[in-house]
């Protein structure tokens, strides 16, 4: 199939209108709203109905066993290795023959998020900033994505913390629903990237807002809060 052919069909895909959005967002600009969650680390998790799972063992990522992410994460075994020597807390999760296939990481202290967003997180004391969760597809729906958090907010604890916060995409609509079910709050407060020409230029603003932006995902057809103001 040549190149014109690819693209005719990916029109009769996705039309015209969505494709020339998905290449404007790619290649000349994008804006993505991080919303701040909070949570202490004692209250009970939610009851849920998630897929049980088993034949994995959490395992303490270091800069010398990074290597396990090579299978499902290849193209980020650097990175975790530096996470790693970097000091931060990161558990992994791997299957019988060693390879992981979920993880996720936090930070004590102000994180600067180099290798996605590109800005820096603060970090009160006390608190600490969770990010870089993920697992593989076949574990999608499963009780782990709740037994990585709980772990990690252990593991945190016992380091002096009581409370976790982390960021969330408000496009990213599975993840919001996470963040409910395991009982997250809301802090009213959002970072906006923006980036330009593929993200080679970005910049950064933080804006408060009033209400919910969650509750439309729990009572289907609730307003959404807009018009958020720019923090002094």
């Amino acid at each position: 199939m040549n190149v014109i052919e690819k693209l005719r069909e990916r029109i009769r895909q996705k039309g015209l209108g969505n494709l020339f959005r998905a290449f404007w967002k790619r290649y000349v600009f994008f804006h993505w709203e991080l919303l701040w969650m909070e949570r202490d680390l004692v209250s009970p998790v939610p009851p849920h109905k998630l897929r049980p799972y088993s034949g994995l063992r959490q395992v303490n990522i270091t800069a010398d066993n990074a290597v396990a992410f090579t299978k499902h994460f290849g193209d980020r075994v650097g990175t975790m290795a530096e996470l790693a020597a970097e000091g931060h807390t990161g558990h992994m999760y791997l299957d019988e023959e060693g390879h992981a296939v979920g993880f996720i990481w936090g930070s004590t202290r102000d994180y600067h998020d180099r290798h996605y967003y590109g800005c820096w997180f603060p970090v009160k004391p006390g608190e600490f900033f969770e990010f870089g969760g993920e697992m593989t597809r076949a574990y999608f729906g499963t009780s782990l994505s709740v037994d990585v958090q709980v772990a990690l907010w252990e593991a945190m604890a016992a380091q002096g913390c009581d409370k976790v916060v982390d960021v969330c995409e408000t496009h990213n609509i599975p993840a919001l629903k996470l963040h409910i079910r395991m009982g997250y709050h809301e802090q009213g407060r959002v970072t906006h990237v923006y980036g330009l020409f593929g993200g080679r230029w970005r910049f950064f603003r933080e804006t408060r807002y009033q209400g919910s932006r969650l509750d439309p995902l729990r009572k289907p057809g609730r307003p959404v809060v807009a018009g958020a103001t720019a923090e002094a």
